[in-house]
């Protein structure tokens, strides 16, 4: 009578085992590139080979973002000993013939169909220069991606997350729209644990890097309840026998992203250029005064300051939850209820009744009687009219 339940139970383990491979598959947070229906999204930089042909056999490809600029541009003029004059032209020549690459590899991407990005690499450095060499060397149309990559947040390496805020508002002031954060595991969380002081780099888009087939542990909550992009393959854990996902046409240092959509909602969203759930005016910001000594000298760098806007909810909720102890304990009065009414009942035997600790009726009456004031006035008596 036995024999026939085994089969059923092992079924019945088979269909809980595939409901589960099914669930974890489906999840976002959870290897989704094994899912067929998310998009593919390449990124590359000047020293990645692609064949173009091959690439596009791969009909989950749906993006591809090129690096465009790093850090500052080179020094138009070259000049000072001959060592330098040679490095300087060797720099601007490099600069060129990247540029020319760039707008190369976005004729050949948009010719086959592909969305096109650009990032700039962050550098230390003065940060609104930055974005102005960004934007001249990308020259982003309305429908393309920006994106800022941050390596990490040591600011002697590279952009500190202070001037990141303010690369952003550059890119806002000249185009009117934002670009996507890209950063690793480690800043994104730094930046969500303290999003009340970078109010803007924790509300851009997030494009996130970190290469673990499971990131629901590991994912920055805050701000970011998801990601735009998640690269989960690069160089860093892809090989010749093992790899995430390879693309054709490309060797195994190229990185690949995957997005949590469909690949005609990533094309709808591509550019992704707003913010995440925040006021208008919440980047306002107006140019600082200078002197019209400084003015007429010329080569004069405006500065822009920040304009207050009212507080959030969560930053209220946050105050309000911090200081509420000591508000409340400022508002606190003894309760007259709770004192015990006697005809001669004063200051004396109310700190005696305190000190009593409340204990039995006889025990009260022997600590007023000890600490019994001779001298009874008017202000420390009760009105027995009251009783």
């Amino acid at each position: 009578m036995k024999k026939p339940a085994r089969p059923l139970r092992r079924l019945a383990l088979l269909a809980a085992a595939v409901a589960l491979g099914t669930a974890a598959k489906a999840s976002d947070f959870s290897e989704p590139w094994k899912n067929a229906d998310r998009p593919l999204v390449i990124d590359a930089y000047e020293y990645n080979s692609i064949d173009w042909q091959q690439l596009v056999t791969d009909k989950r490809i749906a993006g591809f973002i090129n690096k465009a600029s790093d850090g500052l541009p080179p020094p138009y003029f070259c000049f000072g000993a001959e060592a330098d004059v040679k490095l300087c032209k060797a720099q601007w020549k490099r600069y060129a013939v990247t540029r020319e690459l760039f707008q190369t590899r976005k004729v050949v991407a948009k010719a086959l169909g592909l969305k096109w990005g650009a990032y700039h690499l962050a550098r230390p450095g003065n940060p609104v220069e930055q974005a102005n060499n960004f934007i001249d060397f990308a020259e982003p149309a309305p429908d393309e991606l920006m994106a800022l990559d941050i390596e990490g947040i040591d600011p002697t390496q590279w952009m500190s997350l202070e001037d990141a805020e303010e690369f952003v508002r550059q890119v806002h002031r000249r185009l009117g729209r934002f670009p996507v954060l890209y950063v690793n595991g480690k800043t994104a969380q730094y930046i969500a644990d303290n999003r009340y002081q970078y109010r803007l780099l924790s509300r851009l888009p997030l494009w996130y890097a970190r290469y673990k087939p499971d990131i629901d542990v590991h994912f920055p909550m805050g701000n970011w309840q998801g990601y735009a992009l998640w690269q989960f393959s690069a160089h860093t854990n892809c090989g010749r026998f093992r790899c995430p996902y390879r693309v054709p046409g490309t060797r195994n240092d190229i990185d690949v992203s995957v997005a949590p959509m469909s690949a005609d909602e990533l094309r709808r969203q591509w550019s992704f250029g707003g913010l995440l759930d925040v006021p208008a005016d919440y980047l306002a910001s107006i140019p600082v005064p200078v002197s019209r000594q400084a003015a007429l000298a010329g080569k004069v760098t405006i500065t822009y300051a920040d304009v207050a806007t009212p507080p959030t909810v969560e930053e209220m909720v946050a105050v309000l939850g911090a200081r509420w102890e000591k508000f409340r304990d400022g508002f606190r009065m003894p309760v007259v209820k709770t004192v015990p009414r006697r005809a001669s009942f004063g200051i004396v035997q109310y700190v005696a009744w305190k000190r009593s600790g409340q204990r039995t009726p006889e025990q009260i009456d022997a600590a007023f009687a000890a600490a019994a004031d001779p001298v009874s006035t008017a202000s420390t008596a009760l009105d027995s009219a009251r009783r």
